[in-house]
């Protein structure tokens, strides 16, 4: 009975490949959704904690710094916790369902976006902080000398050419990031990880069903990967840049490289 109950399933495995439940997809499009906003959330923090960093102010410098220091210093798994129970706990806020538009977001999504943001900025601000050290200083001088102000020169001079340094790592992140999702489940977030368990303790089709999602999880990130490379390629035509040939295997599998490799630290 036991040998029976561990074989795989192959009608099953497929079925749910190409056939997913409503509940399996919604738990893929939270993944997506929960994703994209904690990114574009952390790019906003993570340039305003990198304009801060390179401020004049020294305790604006000593904020900013300790903020990336915790940050990237402390475990995602704690920071939920800390954000989604510890919060609560303290009294400090306590997280409740909303509807927005008619579309309920869940006390423990708003948790989730928010922790993944924080955390993401720390490693955005630090990406953004080397793309903005990356851009010749004399682009800055120039723009003052036009009569522009400090904030114009950064904003239509030093942050457009710094993205070109700035997108390459970034999209790395994100891709990492996405996958970081997986440890959502902990406060109870129904996204991916969470449906997939959820599926296996009422199936009991463990193997199969986690190597569908693994299996998503990988369509997710090479998405990603071709998205990333023809965002670099436009943005480096729009600089005039032309780029040594390569195949486009070899470009996609570059960004699924250790982060290490590539100077960005992620996850150190």
């Amino acid at each position: 009975m036991l040998i029976s109950t561990l074989q795989f399933d192959t009608s099953f495995f497929w079925h749910e490949l190409f056939g997913p439940s409503s509940a399996f997809l919604g738990g893929l499009w939270r993944t997506v959704y929960i994703s994209i906003i904690a990114q574009l959330l952390a790019v906003v923090i993570g340039l305003l904690v990198a304009l801060a960093r390179r401020s004049t102010l020294r305790i604006l410098r000593g904020v900013a710094g300790a903020y990336v220091w915790v940050l990237r210093g402390t475990p995602l798994l704690v920071q939920l916790v800390i954000v989604y129970d510890g919060l609560a706990a303290t009294d400090i806020y306590r997280f409740q369902d909303v509807t927005v538009l008619g579309v309920t977001i869940l006390a423990s999504v708003q948790a989730a976006i928010l922790t993944l943001a924080l955390n993401e900025s720390a490693y955005m601000s630090e990406i953004i902080r080397a793309g903005l050290a990356a851009v010749d200083v004399g682009q800055n001088e120039a723009a003052l000398s036009v009569g522009m102000t400090p904030t114009q020169a950064m904003r239509y001079v030093v942050v457009p050419q710094a993205m070109r340094f700035v997108i390459p790592p970034l999209g790395n992140d994100f891709n990492a990031m996405m996958k970081s999702t997986s440890v959502l489940s902990v406060i109870g977030v129904p996204e991916l990880f969470l449906i997939t368990q959820e599926i296996s303790s009422s199936t009991f089709h463990t193997f199969e069903i986690f190597m569908d999602a693994a299996l998503y999880y990988l369509a997710l990130t090479t998405i990603w990967a071709f998205v990333q490379t023809w965002l670099e390629a436009k943005i480096d035509r729009s600089w005039g840049i032309e780029r040594a040939q390569r195949s486009w295997w070899a470009s996609i599998r570059e960004r699924f490289q250790d982060p290490k490799t590539l100077g960005i630290g992620r996850r150190a």
